[in-house]
């Protein structure tokens, strides 16, 4: 049965029908039905991207920009981004937007970035509305404008992305664009960190620390801290480790308090090789 269906993708496909050639990339890209084979399936999305179809131009684009099937090109990837972005299709015009930003493949041009992620950002693309925010908060391609900053990152937020929950937070906290609130920053922090970003994980522990927008519970915020720290941030890992040496939210343990400090002075965190000097030279006499 799939050997027919397949049988008849083929057909088609060799016919001129641009679907069935896209069709067929995705099954030589996926090994569905056939051996997998990235050059197979950039030769298949290539014919049917030159027809003008704008998935098979979209991801024509990506095995490109990932050397995928066919020699690594940022400069091909770009082109065929532009065209499937100039048909309207989000992603591509997410992508465009980058390539822009990064200049790969194109010259660096904050405006055209700007210029694309509007497009993809008003087809509700939640990376192209955090992206645009973020542009919004440093004036790249378009003016300073914080008020325009945190509608974006509302409008990725409430798609559930977590960088764009994040940055809502901190936009509330510091009342840019927005009316200071520090519950409303802690609750969108918290939507961030159960999705594990570390850094929504690390500010939400500083909150219940500091009692602001949530109340003051140090057993939760030494909880916030560890997530974080268990994937590497360098500034919860030094928290973490200032919490264990007090006792702070959690048993006092100066060995966990020692591995957490060192843990974060590997990473140039000047504060904790302090604090680990501190906590030695005490433990010494």
């Amino acid at each position: 049965m799939v050997r027919s269906v397949i049988s008849k993708y083929r057909k088609a496909a060799e016919q001129g029908f641009a679907d069935a050639q896209f069709v067929l990339g995705i099954l030589y890209a996926k090994g569905e039905g056939v051996p997998q084979n990235h050059t197979q399936a950039a030769s298949w999305f290539r014919k049917a991207a030159e027809q003008g179809l704008a998935d098979a131009q979209f991801i024509l684009g990506m095995l490109y920009a990932k050397g995928e099937g066919v020699p690594q090109n940022h400069t091909q990837a770009a082109s065929w981004f532009r065209k499937a972005a100039e048909q309207g299709f989000a992603d591509a015009q997410y992508s465009i937007g980058v390539a822009y930003a990064k200049g790969e493949g194109a010259p660096q041009n904050y405006a055209q970035a700007t210029f694309w992620w509007h497009k993809a950002a008003e087809q509700e693309h939640a990376e192209a509305q955090y992206n645009l925010g973020v542009a919004y908060a440093k004036g790249e391609g378009v003016p300073h404008d914080y008020v325009q900053a945190a509608f974006w990152y509302r409008k990725a937020a409430e798609q559930g992305y977590a960088k764009a929950q994040y940055n809502l937070g901190v936009v509330y906290a510091n009342g840019e664009g927005v009316p200071q609130n520090h519950t409303q920053a802690a609750s969108w922090w918290r939507k961030a960190a159960e999705q594990g970003l570390a850094e929504a994980q690390f500010i939400l522990g500083l909150a219940y620390a500091k009692g602001l927008g949530v109340p003051q519970n140090h057993t939760q915020a030494a909880s916030w801290f560890r997530k974080a720290a268990d994937q590497g941030l360098a500034d919860a890992q030094f928290i973490l480790g200032l919490a264990y040496a007090s006792g702070q939210g959690m048993p006092q343990d100066s060995l966990e308090a020692e591995r957490w400090l060192k843990l974060a002075a590997a990473q140039g965190c000047s504060q904790a090789a302090a604090e680990l000097r501190i906590l030695q030279t005490g433990s010494a006499q």
